[in-house]
């Protein structure tokens, strides 16, 4: 017979931030080798590497980024005030490509800006249900898929 455990929300919160953590700011080696946390590095990328192309129909990593913000911020307005209006999705990758130095700063900090916002929603969110852990780890996940492509980018924009 298999008993089931109640997880206490807080624990529920500490697993999802410790996994955020890990995705945007400090490697503890939970899934990521040492220093490869999404910003620690965008922070190795200069604006102009920023701003190539990785191949002929792939995106910039300048819009890489923008669209990790972009999901990030739809996601808040649909958990946090309830707007389900469909996103335009493709508008980032359609429209982000080349960045200036302060371009890509202002990029940079507005993506731990969100990646705060959400550290903060995840440690004070009052019920963990199916919804709401199902809500932060796509945020997780998705993040997540998208520092590996901006990674395997490097291994062709870093020779």
């Amino acid at each position: 017979m298999n008993a089931t455990v109640a997880i206490q929300p807080q624990e529920v919160s500490n697993m999802l931030l410790a996994f955020l953590e890990e995705t945007f700011n400090s490697t503890q080696g939970i899934y990521m080798d040492k220093d490869t946390s999404m910003l620690q590095t965008l922070d190795t990328i200069t604006a102009e590497e920023a701003s190539i192309p990785v191949g002929g129909k792939c995106a910039s990593l300048a819009a890489q980024v923008e669209h990790v913000i972009f999901y990030i911020e739809n996601f808040e307005r649909y958990a946090l005030q309830g707007d389900d209006t469909p996103p335009d999705w493709g508008h980032v990758w359609r429209t982000v490509e080349k960045v200036t130095p302060e371009e890509w700063e202002a990029a940079k900090a507005k993506l731990r800006a969100t990646y705060e916002r959400m550290q903060n929603l995840f440690a004070n969110n009052p019920m963990w249900n199916q919804d709401t852990i199902g809500g932060a780890l796509t945020i997780i996940v998705h993040s997540a898929y998208h520092l590996g492509e901006i990674r395997q980018a490097l291994c062709v924009l870093k020779k």
